[in-house]
């Protein structure tokens, strides 16, 4: 492949950091190995090396989107920083054909004693604008922002939204060759999510080379040609994103002791190449039975995942406690494993006396998508004849959890007739999170696994 068809190539990559225990043994560094080599003598290091990334190697092609996926401390953000420039590679080379636009720390070059309209030239010109390209763009990219007066205000006076929008902004608006995210798809609230995943798809569609690092599995999925998975400084795999993520997925979550054996796995399966993540399906040693795929998949509770987007309804005569996913043993969890059975549980407590009692339950994605639910009564007529005041009933929705690898949301909600209302009696929206960890071996795509098996005939 010719070197006009790539706009990103990196060969042989690596970064290493010098950790120092004492101050003292950076001065040591700095002064007694140049003693050592005048006396003659071997010098003394006085410093670990850390190496953040490992020889890493591969070419994006133009107009292809590819993702990075990798647990906390994998390299990603070093990878990215070394692309753009801002940091300098121990070895290896990284070669670029096309402007850069990236979205890395938001904000970060912005003087905050200027106004926003004086940041947006500076910031654009960074990125390669002359003055009058971003003269003719500024509307647009105050339009994106959508701040309103304070486009005119000092950037200090901005709270930490407006900023990262407006930054977002000036960085989207350029026209960029290749485009470089890095976590920057959380800025905002839901309709300015939407307006950038809008924008950059309008880039996409363009023709620009699109490089995203994202801890969401959904994203990565819908928005990626291929991905590539890191975890330590080293490049695991690459490969088609749905099969890197349940690559991604297995190591997240795999047991500490099987982490090594699972990185292997996942080299092997690269080097190969299968198409399953992990371990071979017809190696009858490693899969003695169908459950295999799920050996190193535990569904666990994790306390930090914890929805921060709750909303409740006002009660009118009910109120929702409690709401959780459990097993089918009872065991509460929130990291699910893709196809297994699970119970939505709540309780709900009548503050008031209510006729055609109705309870439900509803799961959504990140971006608001309803994706289904369900409800404890078919018809009117099936549903709980009163509930007093006083009452306190247990709810449970068993459902079986036919999503795709990424995080969802669960709603609980409980209606009926308080005198002669009709309506909710509470609602909480965004009531759980739940994260669903499984294989990607299936013809399946989206948020629901509907089970799908293409037959080709001529």
């Amino acid at each position: 492949m010719s070197f006009n068809d790539i706009a990103i190539r990196v060969s042989n990559l690596s970064k290493c950091y010098h950790i120092y225990d004492t101050p003292r043994d950076r001065l040591k560094q700095f002064i007694l190995p140049r003693l050592y080599r005048v006396a003659g003598q071997p010098p003394k290091q006085y410093f670990r090396e850390f190496w953040a990334l490992k020889d890493v190697s591969f070419e994006i092609k133009k107009g292809e989107s590819v993702g990075i996926v990798g647990r906390n401390g994998s390299g990603k953000s070093t990878f990215l920083q070394i692309i753009t420039g801002t940091l300098s590679p121990t070895t290896g080379t990284v070669a670029i054909h096309g402007r850069i636009a990236a979205l890395l720390e938001l904000g970060s070059g912005f003087n905050p004693e200027f106004t926003g309209r004086e940041n947006v030239f500076l910031n654009a010109a960074i990125l390669g604008l002359s003055k009058e390209e971003v003269a003719e763009r500024f509307d647009d990219i105050a339009d994106f922002a959508n701040i309103g007066p304070f486009i005119e205000q000092p950037v200090k006076t901005y709270s930490s939204g407006m900023l990262v929008r407006l930054a977002f902004a000036v960085a989207i608006n350029v026209d960029p060759d290749i485009l470089i995210i890095d976590e920057a798809l959380s800025v905002g609230d839901e309709l300015f999510q939407r307006k950038c995943f809008s924008r950059i798809e309008t880039i996409r569609a363009s023709g620009a080379t699109i490089l995203f690092v994202s801890h969401s599995s959904s994203a990565i999925v819908e928005l990626c040609d291929r991905a590539v998975l890191m975890d330590a400084g080293e490049k695991l795999a690459v490969g088609e994103p749905k099969q890197i993520v349940g690559c991604y997925q297995k190591l997240l979550y795999a047991p500490v002791d099987k982490c090594e054996y699972i990185r292997e796995q996942i080299r092997r399966a690269d080097e190969l190449p299968v198409n399953i993540p992990g371990l071979a399906e017809n190696d009858p040693q490693e899969h003695p039975n169908a459950s295999a795929h799920f050996e190193t998949l535990q569904e666990s509770f994790d306390p930090n995942l914890s929805p921060s987007s709750t909303i409740e309804y006002e009660s009118s005569g009910a109120y929702i406690e409690s709401p959780a996913v459990l097993t089918l043993e009872g065991e509460q969890v929130n990291n699910l494993i893709q196809g297994k059975n699970y119970f939505f549980t709540y309780t709900v407590q009548f503050s008031k006396f209510a006729n055609h009692v109705l309870f439900g339950m509803l799961i959504k994605t990140v971006s608001g998508v309803e994706l289904g639910g369900g409800r404890s009564a078919k018809s009117r007529q099936h549903r709980l004849v009163c509930a007093k005041k006083g009452e306190c009933y247990r709810v449970k929705f068993r459902f079986r959890c036919a999503l795709n690898p990424g995080v969802y949301f669960l709603n609980a909600g409980v209606s009926g007739v308080v005198g002669d209302v009709d309506g909710y009696l509470h609602r909480i929206l965004d009531s759980v999170c739940i994260r669903v960890i499984g294989n990607s071996d299936g013809f399946s795509n989206g948020n629901v696994d509907f089970d799908i098996l293409p037959e080709i005939s001529k």
